[in-house]
């Protein structure tokens, strides 16, 4: 689509596994849930409800933690293949409406043209997906898909931020640099040397100070991205190559324990993911980035084609294991899968027989 003509609906349903508890068992919305692993097995929060996180609790925490905080929250196990086909209804409602980029279980793009940049289509987004499924979905709508995900976060739950063609800079603007996308904490801390807070107070900061800083890349992305310039495409599930997560810490970390608590959480992101989209990855991939951002990228074939989160965390422990040298403090992690697969296709060819 010419970017002229442009228009993107992302639309991210709040607190997903937690609002689907809650419909299934009928509780209300004033009703703190906590969705993870028990405490007594060191389990953690996957899903907060928005009642659960007006106490501090949130994704990530130990759940014993969180408990403490609000012990009058309800902790209910991960139900991933109820879901999962909850996604695939808001999927299948969101498709309706353009072509789709799902990028997590309950996160996706809409391609919806110039025209599509209206609040009417978001009202009418937010309804059949609450008709389709109970469940509320926060929708930002603007001219590419970095300023429509950020507007799609700030009014949740249930909002609805529509940015007009134009307009995108003076949205970003007030907010803080860590809304872009690829701004973590140490990229944070660096831009405050600069005295940098604001979209605004980026833009002041010019090109050739942002290449001699970050590098070519990522100065430039910086460049673009706090004016509201994105040419990213929508990607739908045919032109799907790979599916990845990865997590930049708030202190680089030599903790093994935590190290692997995260590739493990990872990969259970990557293989729902897998999963929602309905494909299989034959190649898990780590990608390690220590403290003085230099970057480890190692990848595993596989036996099978899988979606299995177990397998998918093995692999790429294993490859940790290999990889990793220990005495370095890593400040970004991430597990992927490629050379995908669909599932039923693979899943329909005969088995070999034995002997």
């Amino acid at each position: 689509m010419d970017v002229d003509d442009r228009g993107v609906l992302c639309a991210d349903v709040d607190a997903m596994f937690a609002s689907i508890e809650a419909i299934e068992r009928g509780l209300g919305p004033e009703v703190p849930i906590l969705v993870g692993g028990a405490p007594e097995e060191r389990g953690v929060v996957s899903t907060a409800s928005y009642a659960a996180r007006r106490f501090g609790c949130h994704s990530a925490m130990p759940m014993a933690q969180a408990l403490r905080l609000c012990p009058q929250a309800l902790r209910f196990p991960p139900r991933h293949a109820l879901y999962a086909e909850y996604s695939r209804r808001v999927m299948s409602a969101l498709a309706a409406f353009g072509p789709l980029e799902q990028m997590s279980i309950d996160e996706a793009f809409v391609e919806v043209g110039r025209s599509g940049i209206s609040e009417a289509l978001g009202r009418a987004v937010k309804e059949i997906v609450r008709q389709e499924t109970g469940l509320t979905v926060s929708v930002g709508i603007a001219r590419n898909k970095l300023v429509s995900k950020v507007a799609s976060d700030v009014q949740k739950p249930d909002g609805l931020t529509v940015v007009p063609v134009g307009q995108e800079a003076a949205f970003l603007a007030p907010l803080s640099v860590d809304r872009l996308e690829g701004v973590g904490p140490k990229t944070r801390a660096r831009l405050a040397d600069f005295g940098v807070h604001t979209c605004a107070d980026l833009v002041r900061l010019p090109l050739e100070t942002l290449v001699a800083t970050f590098g070519r890349a990522v100065g430039q992305s910086l460049y673009d991205h706090a004016r509201g310039c994105d040419d990213s495409p929508v990607v739908t599930h045919h032109n799907l190559k790979q599916i990845s997560q990865e997590t930049t810490f708030a202190r680089d970390l030599l903790d093994r324990p935590r190290l692997w608590a995260t590739v493990r959480a990872l990969s259970n992101g990557v293989a729902r993911r897998l999963q929602a989209h309905g494909v299989l990855a034959r190649t898990v991939t780590l990608k390690l980035r220590y403290a003085d951002f230099q970057l480890v990228s190692r990848s595993a074939s596989l036996v099978a084609p899988t979606d299995d989160p177990s397998v998918i965390a093995n692999t790429a422990a294993a490859l940790m294991r290999v990889n990793w040298d220990r005495r370095r403090a890593i400040r970004l992690i991430g597990v992927g899968a490629t050379r995908l697969v669909p599932a039923e296709s693979w899943l329909q060819l005969p088995l070999p027989l034995d002997g």
